[in-house]
């Protein structure tokens, strides 16, 4: 019989549908790392809220496992590179606590406009400090949202029931959803500049990561206030502590820490600062709504290798699966490729498909193209959440089948409209089932991706591959695979290079420096 382990507190139906469906459940909570990894080899999936870790340590010990299950959104608990070597599928509850955690950003709101969690401790002492709480209104503020996805539009909504004024800087929201929302979509230094409140709704990315420092301070308004329902390294505390001291901030509200459980703080102690320990998720229905939802997404998985809501692994019925699965790696890698270099907001993105892959059900595959692009810069975006999510920003998608003949065998083709330009780029499979890119900006190339990439657009000049060569080899960076390509002699020309470790924001400084340099990216695979 299959074994599942509850290691994290949720809504006992969970256990309830996994042995309804003939898997035994064990309930064990709270338990030690050591205690996690002693126990772990007998059961073949793991269902875990936020507390229990599934560290490469754990996972290593975890003969068995066969899915871990998150009763979430954030996988930041779970690591999912060392899940996806094992072959341990790793879910999530994409959609489950999102109102919630857009009406705990909502009371934060209001919490630091009003001192309301001060002023109550202060009346619970026996004291009547009335002229010591003296808050602000919110209607007619603007409030600033840092990632109007879906939790952040639903916390755009409701501010604007209060009448305040929405402005929002997210790199993935068009024009055309910023106006369906209400909102108005601004850079982020105006976003810092204008915004009375700020409320940040954003995952930790390399982008994201401590994005309210020191220097984003001080373009901000003399006296605002700031939310964080989102993670907690997108805020340097120390910064923050230093403008909350200076006055420059008047509040912060924060239910994130950079690391948790958050026992101690720099900003612990301040009387201009509300905490509450990481809630935003934490509502009887939230609760209840994602506890059901990952039992049955692990359960479908261990019964019938469905697949669902994975972060490392396409959705795939059972019955497409033998079809679909050679080509879901080249559309991810198309996709992940276009979203890497794309820098301004995605207003379309028509996918193509050619030669026998034509001739199969393509819609997995346009879901994994959109979820290789939309992953650069959003958090647990996988094949169910990326449809969604391109719809909610306003990203017009089609897809098209060619009965033509194409050159290729098969031949899947990703174009993408941003608001600055049209960009193309295809793919195929090599023997059945190695992907390599074959065009790039309409130009021809033959390109296999390796996980270290550095993509340069260039003007094709005499002495340019050397130079390149050269400032590669002075920072001792090794080129695997060296791919050209060029519209005509002495025109645009592009450069795909793969080499054996991660190209440094220094060495990119340089190859941008290099003359005929139009254009370079480090990219990951």
């Amino acid at each position: 019989m299959m074994k599942v382990l509850i290691a994290d507190k949720m809504a006992p139906q969970a256990a309830d549908i996994f042995r309804a469906r003939g898997i035994e459940a064990d309930v064990k909570t709270g338990m030690s790392p050591e205690e996690l990894k002693a126990c772990i080899g007998n059961y073949d999936g793991l269902a875990v809220r936020s507390s229990t870790k599934a560290t490469a340590e754990i996972l290593a010990a975890a003969a068995k496992l066969k899915v871990v299950g998150r009763a979430g959104i954030g996988v930041d608990n779970v690591d999912v590179a060392a899940a996806t070597q094992r072959g341990i599928v790793v879910m999530n509850t994409p959609f489950g606590n999102s109102i919630t955690t857009a009406e705990h950003a909502i009371a934060m709101l209001m919490a630091v406009a009003r001192q309301i969690p001060q002023a109550n401790a202060s009346t619970h002492a026996g004291k009547w400090e009335k002229s010591g709480f003296m808050g602000v209104e919110l209607m007619g503020k603007t409030l600033g949202i840092f990632g109007c996805g879906n939790i952040g539009s639903a916390v755009a909504e409701r501010a604007q029931g209060i009448k305040m004024k929405v402005i929002a800087y997210d790199p993935y929201l068009s024009p055309d959803r910023a106006v369906d929302l209400g909102v108005e979509k601004v850079e982020l230094d105006e976003l810092w500049e204008r915004s009375d409140f700020i409320s940040l709704h954003s995952p930790l990315t390399d982008a994201t990561r401590n994005v309210v420092n020191a220097q984003s301070i001080a373009k901000m308004k003399k006296g605002v206030r700031i939310v964080n329902c989102a993670r907690g390294g997108l805020i340097v505390e120390a910064d923050l502590k230093a403008a909350l001291e200076w006055g420059h901030v008047a509040g912060a509200a924060l239910d994130v820490f950079p690391k948790e459980p958050a026992t101690e703080s720099v900003l612990f102690g301040m009387k201009q600062v509300v905490a509450t320990p990481h809630l935003g998720a934490s509502t009887t229905e939230a609760q209840e709504k994602v506890a059901l939802q990952v039992a049955e997404q692990m359960a479908d998985y261990l019964l019938t290798g469905a697949v669902v809501n994975a972060l490392n692994m396409p959705s795939v019925s059972a019955e497409d699966a033998p079809k679909l699965r050679p080509y879901m790696k080249l559309a991810e890698q198309l996709g992940s490729f276009a979203g890497q270099v794309t820098e301004t907001s995605i207003k379309a993105v028509s996918i193509e498909f050619e030669g026998d892959v034509a001739d199969i059900n393509t819609k997995p595959l346009t879901a994994v193209v959109l979820q290789g692009l939309l992953s650069p810069l959003l958090e647990s975006v996988n094949m169910v959440s990326a449809p969604v999510i391109a719809k909610e920003r306003g990203i017009a998608v089609s897809e098209v089948t060619h009965e033509r003949k194409s050159p290729y065998q098969n031949l899947i083709r990703l174009v993408v409209t941003t608001e600055a330009q049209t960009r193309s780029v295809s793919g195929t499979l090599i023997n059945g089932n190695t992907p390599r890119i074959v065009e790039i900006k309409g130009i021809a190339m033959d390109a296999q991706l390796g996980p270290h990439m550095l993509f340069v657009t260039n003007k094709d000049k005499p002495g340019f591959i050397g130079a390149l060569g050269t400032a590669l080899g002075d920072a001792g960076i090794n080129i695997a695979t060296f791919n050209l390509g060029r519209t005509k002699a002495g025109s645009d020309a592009i450069v795909l290079i793969e080499v054996d470790e991660p190209v440094n924001d220094a060495v990119l400084k340089t190859v941008k420096a290099l003359p005929n340099v139009v254009r370079a990216k480090a990219l990951k695979f």
